[in-house]
């Protein structure tokens, strides 16, 4: 597909947690459609060498150091990251992890967190980058990486579940509050994606199985950058306010199963 199509070219996006992961796939797939991109991150080193790959690319690409959980420097991050390519068309929101325990057994200080690193962040930096593109007059887009987890139970991780349906349902806010000033707002739901965290305990290691998924495979973070490309360019020009899973289908086998479950208990009854 020619990158024509996507009208990405020239433009300029912000992306929280952009050093690793879904964040690097992201800038690497933006910087392909013609995109500049600055790398927000907590390690310079990261942010650095995402963004020389994407200067390798012929586009410009700009780290920024800081911590998006840090209310005090987001202004200061989306400031930076204007003034280092020239202007803004947008932000992808990255950040984000699971605290996997009991409910018994979480403490108010964690559910609190995981709400201020899957969704406080996330309004105000998007608050942010939205005021500085209606002060520019400019429209633009901007991607919450939400969960499939925001859509359905969430059992071992609550407060993540919990806060990425709080997410899901900010964006839909923010896309109905800022699409008269031609700002789109959507959000991903990933799946399982093969990303370093995936197996760091027993619990992931056991909730991510991959005959879950009817593709037969769990994501990788490039699914989730060209879904990410695909809602910030002109192909969604039409689109704002939704949720897209990236998946495999997980959603759908899970509907699925919980309806043969329920079917199966009725005739039982």
């Amino acid at each position: 597909m020619s990158t024509s199509l996507l009208g990405l070219e020239g433009k300029a996006f912000l992306i929280l947690g952009g050093g690793q992961g879904m964040g690097e796939a992201s800038a690497h797939f933006l910087a392909r459609a013609g995109a500049d991109v600055a790398l927000a991150d907590l390690e310079a080193s990261r942010a650095e060498a995402v963004a020389e790959s994407a200067r390798g690319l012929g586009r410009r690409a700009v780290p920024v150091v800081g911590d998006v959980l840090d209310d005090t420097q987001i202004a200061r991050i989306v400031a930076e990251a204007a003034a280092g390519l020239g202007r803004l068309d947008g932000m992808v929101a990255i950040v984000g992890a699971a605290h996997f325990q009991s409910l018994f057994d979480m403490t108010a200080e964690t559910w609190d967190h995981e709400f201020r690193r899957n969704l406080r962040y996330v309004f105000l930096s998007a608050r942010e980058v939205a005021q500085t593109l209606i002060r520019a007059a400019s429209p633009g887009a901007l991607v919450a990486i939400a969960s499939v987890d925001g859509l359905q139970g969430s059992p071992l991780h609550a407060a993540y579940g919990a806060a990425k349906a709080g997410l899901i349902n900010l964006v839909q806010s923010m896309a109905v509050e800022w699409a008269p000033h031609g700002i789109r707002v959507n959000a991903i739901a990933p799946g399982h994606i093969v990303t370093p965290r995936l197996y760091d305990t027993p619990a992931r290691q056991e909730w991510y199985r991959t005959s879950l998924i009817p593709a037969g495979r769990r994501g990788s973070t490039d699914d989730i950058g060209k879904a990410v490309t695909f809602l910030l360019s002109d192909l969604a020009a039409y689109v704002t306010g939704i949720t897209l899973p990236v998946d495999g289908g997980l959603l759908a086998a899970n509907r699925v199963n919980s309806g043969m479950m329920f079917r199966n208990t009725s005739r039982d009854g």
